[in-house]
């Protein structure tokens, strides 16, 4: 497993921090977002440092179909499997990606705005 000591999410996923996990598996955490754009609004990381969505390749499927699963039964946990959720990420300082460790935002619990 890779990690850059000098990224948040990968000291987060370390558990360096001591932040609450909502989810947790051997390549994947989630934990609340702290400052929330969404009554549920919950990250979800690999424990590996990877930048972004751009950065993953075939060999990684597995990994994005876990990070896919954890935002699922976080979702179903938290009762909005029903309501609907909406689950992005973000490439790049144009797109809003603050952090360049590749998150999921599982964003949900009232009803959002269309995209675009």
């Amino acid at each position: 497993m890779t990690q850059d000591q000098d990224c948040i999410f990968c000291r987060i996923a370390a558990g360096d921090l001591g932040t609450a996990f909502v989810y947790e598996s051997d390549a994947v955490v989630a934990f609340d977002d702290l400052a929330p754009q969404a009554e549920t609004h919950v990250l979800v990381i690999p424990r590996s440092h990877v930048a972004s969505v751009a950065d993953l390749g075939r060999d990684q499927d597995d990994l994005l179909g876990e990070l896919v699963a954890a935002a699922n039964s976080v979702a179903m946990t938290r009762g909005l499997t029903e309501s609907g959720y909406r689950l992005l990420t973000n490439h790049g300082k144009d797109a809003g990606q603050t952090v360049f460790h590749l998150h999921l935002h599982l964003l949900g619990g009232h009803t959002l705005g269309p995209l675009g």
